[in-house]
This record gives C-alpha cells, structure tokens and sequence, in this order.
C-alpha cells in the first residue's frame, strides 16, 4: 500500500516521502499514530505540489548561497585578539568572532555556524578558514588576527 509520510520513520523513510508499506503495518501502526496517511488522488496532489515548493525553495537557496559565496570568496577579516609578548594570544579567535568581523567590516551577515574552524586560531597571522553555506556551496574567508598588548 503507498502511503506519504508526515514524520521520519525509521527503516522505512522521512517525513514527505511516498513509500510502499504493508497493508496490515499502515492500518496498525502509521495511520494511527499519524505517521502517513494513505496516497489517494488528493493526497498525492498535495505531495506533487509541496515537493515542487521544496524544489524552487531549494533553488532559491543555493543561489543565494552561490551569490554570497561571490561575495566574501576573496574578503580579508582582521581580528584582533589580546596578545603577550609573543604572537601566542590569550584566548583563540572563534567562528562567532570572525561573523561579527565580517558584519562589521564588510556589512555581511553571516551565521557563525557556516564558518568551520578546524584548528582553534590562538596565534598572531594569517589563515584561510573555511564557510560552508549550502551543502553544494563552500569558499574561504581569509582572516587575518593582529595582537595588541594585553594587561
């Protein structure tokens, strides 16, 4: 019996796909917990016509992403950070820094969970850190962390 699923269930599917279940586990079990409801005429208008949203939502956000990835592929951030002596910093320069850097200087929104530092930036200098905006869209940003003499 084809069905459409309104949340995850596990081993058969996720929420807003149309699956092929047993007659006996979608009377029992999906419909009456309200995981699907059964793929008739009107139900499968629904389907057709949500996934073709889904599909220009998706569009629509991969080029945004590919406009702001234009954007800030070649921007320089700088970050500046407490330092001693050496170029050691005091603390390290996080993701949450380097997106109110890039709104501050540049005007550009970004949310701090795009920008993936891999190792922690705790030294005075140049690096190239990673944004991913869409699963198909990533660039770098390059930042660069200056010392001021810390008390």
């Amino acid at each position: 019996m084809k069905v459409i699923l309104t949340r995850d269930v596990k081993d058969l599917g996720k929420a807003g796909e149309l699956v092929n279940a047993s007659e006996g586990y979608v009377r029992n079990f999906l419909i009456p917990r309200k995981l699907a409801i059964i793929a008739d005429e009107g139900a499968m208008k629904a389907y057709d016509q949500k996934k073709k949203t889904l599909e220009l939502k998706g569009e629509k956000l991969l080029a945004e992403a590919k406009a702001t990835a234009e954007k800030i592929n070649n921007l320089k951030v700088i970050i500046k950070g407490k330092a001693g002596s050496g170029t050691k910093l005091y603390g390290s320069v996080t993701n949450a820094e380097i997106a109110e850097a890039l709104k501050t200087q540049h005007g550009l929104k970004l949310d701090k969970r795009t920008i993936h530092i891999t190792d922690p930036i705790k030294t005075i200098g140049s690096f190239e850190v990673p944004v991913k905006l869409h699963h198909d869209v990533s660039t770098n940003i390059h930042v660069e962390v200056t010392g001021q003499e810390g008390s």
